[in-house]
């Protein structure tokens, strides 16, 4: 039995290389719980952990996130009210004159599945100081 060595993904050359050893795997199609499959599996956790720190996505602007949920599903404000409140309580938020509360956020992460994290994050003070004006 080969003994696979995997090393930590700790440069830019690292990754490149990991990169295309997980290429190397896929062309060869490795069976299930092979030591193929395992290399595959191990090098795919490493690759996600680097670019988590290293090419991390933010998150989308939850104001912009609603809008393209509203479009895709073809919602008008109206459909939002049992979330947010009263029709002009979803007007404000929409038009960045108020904030959520707490609820709100709950409510849309639970209904709409939009993460946590777009509403609560650094960018925050941002956004507050913006709709105090």
């Amino acid at each position: 039995m080969n003994t696979v060595t995997i090393t930590p993904i700790k440069t830019e050359k690292d990754y490149q290389n990991a990169l295309q050893r997980i290429d190397e795997l896929l062309l060869l199609d490795p069976a299930p719980y092979s030591e193929l499959d395992d290399e595959l599996d191990v090098l795919s956790t490493l690759v996600h952990a680097y670019e988590q720190t290293h090419y991390a996505i933010p998150y989308p602007d939850p104001i912009d996130a609603i809008k393209y949920l509203m479009e895709e599903n073809g919602w008008k404000n109206k459909d939002l009210e049992q979330l947010i409140g009263p029709k002009s309580r979803v007007s404000e938020i929409l038009n960045r004159k108020r904030y959520f509360t707490l609820q709100q956020i709950l409510n849309l992460h639970k209904h709409l599945g939009l993460p946590l994290e777009i509403f609560i994050n650094d960018k925050m003070p941002q956004i507050a100081k913006q709709n105090s004006r």
